[in-house]
């Protein structure tokens, strides 16, 4: 049995030349669904109900897709059997929770902090916590080695952030009386790392990240409802729901992010995994600032720099650096 175990497990490792392209792909549905969430917020005069709506949405697509495809059936029968067998620890089935608290952060913290100072925050709580998560073999990719290149494209990657996102931050802006607040959104971030290996732990003993896709925004729902439901009893509710169709694409679309990056995780681990998630998020945001412009927005050239920087540092981390090199710099 272990030894069809390592097989499987064989048989699913990703090359990071296809893996990578993916994660990228999966960050890009990030900065859209933002967008569509933006404007769902201020549609209904709440950031929070949007964000309910959004893992609403997401959980019936995700419903429908266990029921109606053959692995996600194939999932749902497994899931019992491995929860009871103990797999993994149990709280790795709140990994949702932490998107919802990641949400919540948005709501709490981007309007005192802007959105640059908010994305500088978390992708720097992320990326440090990538090669925690990788060095601790947290994830189903087991404990993989920091050496100092994937160090040097950690550090390149949140300067390459902070140089992207640098022109949308105001002139005479006061960082240091923000410092407080910065730590919400740097720990969400920090947590987001621990989410992809709970769920790419999953996606591993259910066979399919279908079911743990569904497990996720389960219990990511169910946080975001009881906060709403407190926010509505003290604040009220806000506006009805729209009729246009697209107000509800948030929810298929972090669908895509948390089934594509529970699945990644198994090969490429979680700092590769976030690296290019990351990329894809800068991507996703200056294609729809020169695509879909929305007042305020703006394309720097330092913007445009920055993200070919966060792209170099994903090669920086990614190749198979020659011994000589790694051990020139430092393992």
């Amino acid at each position: 049995m272990p030894q069809n175990k390592a097989a499987t497990a064989a048989h699913h490792q990703m090359s990071p030349l296809l893996g990578v392209p993916l994660a990228v792909a999966a960050g890009i549905a990030i900065p859209v669904q933002g967008r569509v969430n933006g404007a769902l917020g201020a549609t209904l005069d709440d950031g929070l109900a949007a964000a309910l709506v959004s893992f609403v949405v997401g959980l019936a697509v995700m419903i429908a897709a266990s029921l109606l495809l053959p692995r996600g059936r194939a999932g749902q029968a497994a899931m019992l059997p491995v929860i009871r067998a103990r797999k993994f620890p149990r709280w790795y089935l709140l990994a949702g929770a932490i998107g919802a608290i990641f949400v919540l952060s948005q709501g709490l913290t981007i309007s005192l902090l802007g959105v640059a100072l908010f994305t500088v925050a978390t992708v720097t709580g992320q990326t440090v916590s990538g090669l925690l998560v990788d060095r601790l073999g947290i994830g189903p990719a087991g404990k993989k080695r920091i050496n100092g290149m994937r160090v040097l494209g950690v550090v390149l990657t949140i300067a390459a952030v902070a140089w992207a996102v640098s022109p949308r931050l105001g002139a005479g802006f006061d960082v240091g009386s923000l410092l407080l607040p910065l730590l919400l959104p740097m720990a969400a971030g920090f947590l987001v790392s621990f989410q992809q290996a709970m769920n790419g732990t999953q996606t591993l003993h259910y066979g399919t990240p279908i079911t743990a896709t569904l497990v996720n925004l389960v219990s990511g729902t169910a946080v975001l409802l009881i906060a709403w439901l407190v926010k509505a009893y003290v604040a009220g509710a806000g506006n009805p729901l729209p009729g246009e169709w697209w107000y509800y694409l948030g929810g298929p679309l972090g669908c895509i992010y948390v089934g594509v990056t529970a699945l990644l995780v198994r090969s490429l681990g979680v700092l590769l995994t976030g690296l290019g998630i990351i990329a894809g998020q800068l991507l996703g945001s200056l294609a729809l600032d020169i695509v879909l412009p929305v007042p305020g927005s703006q394309v720097a050239l330092a913007t445009v720099l920055g993200t070919l920087l966060t792209l170099a540092a994903i090669v920086v981390a990614t190749l198979p650096w020659p011994r000589v090199v790694l051990k020139s710099i430092g393992r």
